[in-house]
This record gives C-alpha cells, structure tokens and sequence, in this order.
C-alpha cells in the first residue's frame, strides 16, 4: 500500500516543542512508516518503529546511505542541505569508498586518550565558569555547555582557536538549517587550512592520523571527514549535556536524597539517550529499488530517515528500565554507526562537563518553569534554544 493522509513536518515548532506527542500520534496512524516532510516540500519517511530500524541500517546493500540521486531532485538551496547533502565522507558513501573512510576515521579516533580527555575538560571547565559564577545566573547552554564542549573537541582535534572560530560560526549555521553556500564557503576554508596545518606541522591529533593514513585522502576528502567529525563531535554532545543537566534540575530522582544519594549523572545521560538522544531523527537511507516494507511501498532514492526518538520508545522494546541501555540506538547501528571509540568519548565528555558544572555550582536551579523552555526547530536534533539557570554567586575559581 502507499500512504494515505497528511505528511508531518518534523521541521516545525510544534513538532520541536512536544516530539513525543508526534510519535504517539504516528504510531496510532500511520503504524512502523511514516510519511514526513523533513523541510516544506521535501518528503520523507520516518521509521518509528525499533526492529525495522534495526533491519534497515543493518541492510546498506537495499538501503544504500549515498544520496546522489536523490540530491538531483530538490532544491540545492534548501537550508538543510549541508546536513544531507553527499560528501566523499563515511557517513554518505556505501561500498568501498564507504570502507576506506570509515577505516580511516576508525583508525584516528582509536588514538583518543580519554585521561588525556578528562584533564582538558578540567582544564578549560574552570576559567568558562570563571566568566559567570559571580553573577548569580547564566545560560549555561551559550555561556558554559557550548564554548567548553567545542574547546574540548578542537584540542581532541588539534585544531588552533582562530580556525576553530570559522568551524563554529559555519557549524551551528549547518544545524540551523541557514544559507548553504555561506555554510559550505566558511565550513570548507576552514578545514582546508586546518588540513593544510598538520600536513606541515603534525602532531599527536586525530586531524593528523587523519592526513597520515594509509587510505592517503586527499585535501577535499580530508575537508569531508572533518565537517563529519565536527557535526558529529560538537553539536550532539552539547545538546546531550543540556537536555541531561534539564533532567537532572527538574527530576526528583536527581534533586532529592533516596536511600542515601540521587541517582548519578551517568544514570541520568543513559536514560537522555534512551528517551530523548540529541540526534532525534537521522541515519538516511536511500532505497535503491522501490522496496515493500511493513507492508508500504517505498518509492526509490528517497530518504528513508531512522527517528532514533521513537525507535528508543517504541512500546515493543522500551519498557521504562532505562539502566541498562545498551540495546538503543542512540548511537545508530550498523555499518554506519557511530564509530566505536567515538561513544566512550562522547559520554565521558558528557559526564566531565555536568560534574564539573555541578561541583562548582551544587546549588544550580532552573530559572524558569520547564514548561517555558524553547526547543529549536529542525528534522533532526533534539535541542534547547537556551538553558537558563541560577545559583548563589560563587567566587571565581583558581586558574592555571
């Protein structure tokens, strides 16, 4: 069957403010397939539904991630186009192209120190917080989560502040969906020179495991990889700490002593990717043949998109244990899942950041009701707007 009623733009400020809502909705409609439009115009279809996930992004031969074909068939303006759009990278390739840069990538996160991680997130948290303790309030969000979290990554990257600057301006203009030439013109220089910097100058960075690889990558795909490491390594993870550090401020389990002590912090990120990861809805596939699944014709070379949201949900597999995760897919699955060196890093960043946070500040609050939180619209993050908080005014802390 081919579906029949309205397609649901998971674009829109009323998807992004209630997304759960959404899918309780598609799920009494529509079943495991859902017919979505990821931007006006653009149609897509939405999988909600845990095992066909799972059978899709286990499945590159019928369900390819390369979205040449399709890319002919839509505006080459639309503003999410630097998110979706193929690049010579492992997130968009299928095949051989797809194994030598997912070996590459592999082989340059695997030299990731998480010590070594641990101490920069130390390092940096203190003169950021430095910046605000005095003040009684912050948006932690702008003024802590963000700077701390791309700082962190850039050092992981050896990437120096000035070109980390132009990165940051292009990356958030990428997840907000603005002007792709302006994204792509600012992004592309950028990584250019940081590729060209440790072509000259190496040094212990996954940008120069990069360059030094086998796989030999020349200065465009280079770029490539590094606008995947960087959408995948900055944006994600500070989103993961605010809509955590939202849950820990707001939950009783987190904000009241039982049976000794709250619940931890990594109790409270294993269930934020359980129920709410900071990738909601991605993992695009593109069928190379229509292809029945679920019983609904999907039509070639048109976006299929996994919602890791609703998949983690489904009623089938979620029963509201969230302690022991490891089945979810927060982190995707198959063969492009997030890299296996990539997720310790991730958490642990994640987890560095809050505590930090909180044991300079124990006494941080939320600002406002929860209910008047802005959640920023978009297809496929799940992300605050701002996360307004106040504490006692603190004494800065020693630096250096």
């Amino acid at each position: 069957m081919e579906f029949a009623g309205p397609r649901i733009a998971i674009c829109s400020e009323e998807f992004a403010a209630d997304p759960h809502k959404f899918y309780r909705r598609m799920r009494k409609d529509y079943g495991p397939l859902v017919p979505v439009e990821m931007w006006p115009g653009v149609p897509a279809t939405l999988v909600i539904k845990y095992r066909t996930a799972v059978r899709i992004l286990n499945d590159s031969e019928h369900f390819p991630a390369d979205p040449s074909i399709w890319q002919k068939t839509v505006p080459a303006d639309i503003p999410i186009m630097p998110m979706i759009e193929y690049r010579p990278n492992a997130i968009r390739t299928s095949g051989a192209e797809h194994a030598r840069y997912r070996a590459a990538l592999n082989d340059a996160l695997a030299g990731m120190d998480l010590n070594f991680l641990r101490s920069i997130v130390e390092r940096s948290a203190a003169p950021i917080i430095n910046t605000f303790c005095r003040d009684g309030n912050a948006d932690v969000l702008s003024q802590y989560v963000l700077p701390l979290v791309f700082s962190v990554f850039c050092q992981v990257l050896g990437c120096p502040p000035e070109i980390g600057e132009r990165v940051a301006k292009a990356s958030a203009a990428m997840f907000d969906g603005v002007d792709t030439d302006t994204v792509n013109a600012i992004m592309g220089g950028a990584l250019l020179d940081l590729t060209t910097l440790k072509r000259t100058h190496p040094a212990d960075d996954v940008t120069t495991r990069l360059v030094q690889h086998p796989a030999g990558l020349t200065d465009e795909e280079m770029v490539h990889q590094l606008v995947l490491l960087f959408a995948a390594g900055v944006e994600p993870p500070l989103n993961l700490v605010a809509n955590t550090l939202l849950l820990m401020l707001t939950d009783p389990r987190f904000t009241t002593v039982d049976n000794g002590c709250p619940l931890s912090t990594k109790t409270a990120l294993d269930e934020r990717l359980a129920t709410d990861p900071p990738m909601a809805n991605y993992c695009i596939t593109y069928p190379r043949q229509p292809i029945i699944i679920e019983g609904v014709w999907l039509p070639a070379n048109q976006p299929v998109i996994v919602s890791m949201a609703a998949c983690n949900t489904d009623p089938e597999m979620n029963t509201g244990e969230f302690l022991d995760n490891g089945w979810n897919l927060a982190f995707s699955t198959g063969p492009h899942a997030c890299p296996a060196h990539a997720r310790p890093y991730g958490l642990l960043l994640a987890q560095e950041v809050i505590d930090q946070l909180l044991d300079v500040l124990p006494e941080l609050k939320l600002a406002v009701p929860k209910e008047e939180l802005v959640w920023r619209p978009g297809p496929f993050h799940r992300a605050l707007t701002t996360l307004p908080v106040v504490f006692p005014p603190t004494a800065p802390l020693p630096v250096g």
